[in-house]
């Protein structure tokens, strides 16, 4: 299993989209996407604009096909209309779990 952090930063007053995104997204990745576990959505005390989601997923390969995919490419499209910037990502810990 591994562990994934995507950053983001979202344009003033487009939080509540943003959470609201986050929620089908998840959703449909729990139905739809092999290798998907979970994820959870946090958001910055300092800056209310910056954003973390922590994704769990089976594996590194599972997670770089969501990544290809035309799921992916679809959120993102939506994502540039309430993101600043580039969102980033991060992997955190590779589990072998046994």
């Amino acid at each position: 299993m591994i562990n994934v952090g995507l950053y983001y930063r979202v344009k003033p007053g487009h939080e509540q989209d943003f959470e609201k995104s986050f929620e089908g997204v998840v959703t449909f990745l729990k139905g739809h996407v092999e290798g998907f576990r979970d994820a959870k959505l946090y958001r910055s005390v300092n800056d209310p604009q910056e954003y973390m989601i922590y994704s769990e997923w089976d594996s590194i390969e599972t997670f770089k096909k969501f990544m290809l995919s035309r799921q992916f490419s679809d959120t993102t499209q939506y994502g540039k209309t309430i993101l600043e910037g580039i969102p980033r990502h991060r992997i955190f810990k590779e589990v072998n779990e046994e």
